[in-house]
């Protein structure tokens, strides 16, 4: 990094402390300087040797403000945000709704006098990355904004790609991509392990990705951290939707699906009602191609994965532990993933690793396979990285290296050719096989299993949180207990028709 793009990024990060400490959320100045950067690029783009055909609406231009101070300024600002988001087109896709959130016009000044001083367009990729990569895992980090529930942790990501191991000139889809982590790690993945000819550069640029996210704000990020990384133009097609991705069956399929959709068991929407208050409602999606009818979302985007799959497509996801564990649609979907798919590999995530406390989640992967008699999957991989395993986001987060070992085992370079490290003789061993007849003759097909003995299972001195574990407790015993009634329901409807 050169002395030019070192300054660069040290003005951008000290900026973000001084408004920081001046109550400007890390929230609203990433929203502000993707305002400003984003205007500063299409006056660039507009500009030979680029000369695209998009540019700023007359008097609103960059020159238009970049000279200004004061009230002036603010006024100049704040009409631009107004005029830019009724643009059609990327414009609007950035600026609709935009607002002025810095309300110190001496501040303001500074940003884009600092914005002002950077050729964008013409700085490397890895540089502006950097920038804007580390602008929102700082956001991430601003417990009070809550944006860390859109930010799946870096090194996590990174090992999904290297497991799935995408390919030039096929495409990626990610249907709630947040700020667009499963994107910039494939294309980097794909540029490190191969080289690429004119046309798969051209193809990585600006076919392979395609999303969706439903929150607007984040929407906006994802946008400009993706520019900013060299995929899309800010003069072509762009390449992720702002909308509810399980709202309707896709028009078209991809080759892999990278993905951590949103936590929490119910699908909602939001209405307003006949006093004028804001309501929440359950709501349940009416797609023809789910397996199964359920308000739970993780169930649904499991099932919209499936629909979202080429033929021979490949996914890794972020899901929740009661996606391995819940009864009734959840053991229709598990047994339909098992039955369909090759559904191979299930990789135990230990809690700590994302901004929602007590989250116990799983990455799965499956891949579709051609239409067909008999079971697709034959045999399940489980990688416990939770038992005995402690992360924290600030004191000891999860790095790359903890995933090495995970990695090795999934052996992405042929996974037919695994080995165990569990056995009788090793016990602690955290990479086990399961037969698919073991997992189907299970009680509801649960998949969440645990073998390594737990060093803190019997001391409650040792859990952070009793009242977390006595509600996972909880849960179980209701499904077994539904489970339980289910069955005798079955057999006294089955005495009835006897008598």
């Amino acid at each position: 990094m050169g002395e030019n793009t070192s300054a660069i990024v040290s003005k951008v990060w000290s900026m973000c402390t001084v408004l920081y400490n001046d109550g400007v959320s890390y929230s609203d100045y990433l929203e502000q300087i993707t305002y400003l950067i984003f205007m500063k690029m299409v006056d660039e783009y507009s500009r030979p040797p680029y000369n695209y055909e998009i540019r700023l609406p007359d008097g609103h231009s960059w020159d238009d403000l970049k000279s200004l101070t004061g009230s002036n300024l603010e006024t100049q600002y704040k009409s631009t945000l107004e005029v830019l988001g009724q643009v059609p087109g990327i414009l609007m896709e950035i600026f609709a709704g935009a607002q002025n959130k810095i309300n110190d016009a001496a501040n303001l000044h500074k940003i884009v006098q600092m914005v002002d001083e950077v050729d964008w367009t013409s700085m490397s990729v890895d540089v502006k990355g950097t920038i804007y990569e580390g602008l929102l895992e700082k956001n991430a980090d601003d417990v009070k904004s809550g944006a860390g529930q859109y930010f799946t942790p870096r090194p996590l990501i990174q090992a999904m790609v290297e497991c799935v191991c995408p390919e030039p000139m096929k495409t990626i889809c990610d249907p709630a991509c947040g700020s667009g982590g499963f994107f910039l790690a494939s294309q980097k993945y794909i540029v490190e392990n191969n080289e690429l000819d004119r046309d798969e550069k051209r193809f990585l640029k600006n076919e392979t990705f395609h999303g969706w996210e439903i929150v607007r704000s984040t929407y906006r990020m994802c946008l400009m951290n993706m520019f900013l990384h060299g995929i899309g133009d800010v003069n072509g097609s762009i390449p992720i939707t702002r909308n509810d991705a399980l709202l309707t069956l896709p028009s078209e399929k991809f080759d892999y699906v990278l993905t951590n959709p949103p936590f929490g068991k119910k699908s909602t929407r939001t209405f307003t009602n006949e006093e004028g208050d804001v309501e929440r409602e359950e709501f349940v999606y009416s797609r023809q191609d789910f397996w199964a009818t359920t308000s739970n979302k993780q169930m649904n985007f499991v099932q919209h994965i499936n629909s979202l799959l080429k033929e021979t497509g490949k996914a890794a996801v972020v899901v929740p532990d009661n996606v391995l564990f819940e009864g009734g649609a959840g053991e229709i979907i598990r047994r339909k993933l098992i039955e369909t798919m090759d559904f191979h590999t299930i990789l135990r995530l230990p809690t700590g690793l994302f901004y929602k406390q007590g989250v116990k989640a799983n990455v799965i992967f499956f891949d579709r396979m051609p239409a067909g008699p008999g079971i697709k999957t034959k045999e399940i991989w489980i990688y416990d990285l939770r038992t005995n395993k402690h992360f924290t986001l600030k004191k000891n987060p999860l790095k790359h290296d903890d995933l090495v070992d995970f990695i090795k085992c999934y052996n992405p370079s042929n996974r037919y050719e695994r080995k165990e490290t569990y056995s009788v003789e090793c016990p602690e061993g955290r990479f086990r096989r399961y037969t698919v007849d073991e997992i189907l003759n299970y009680p509801n097909a649960r998949l969440d299993k645990t073998w390594i003995k737990d060093e803190s299972s019997f001391s409650l001195d040792d859990i952070s949180n009793p009242l977390e574990l006595i509600e996972t407790y909880k849960q179980e015993l209701v499904e077994y207990t539904n489970k339980i009634n289910e069955i005798i329901a079955k057999i006294e409807s089955s005495l009835g028709e006897k008598e």
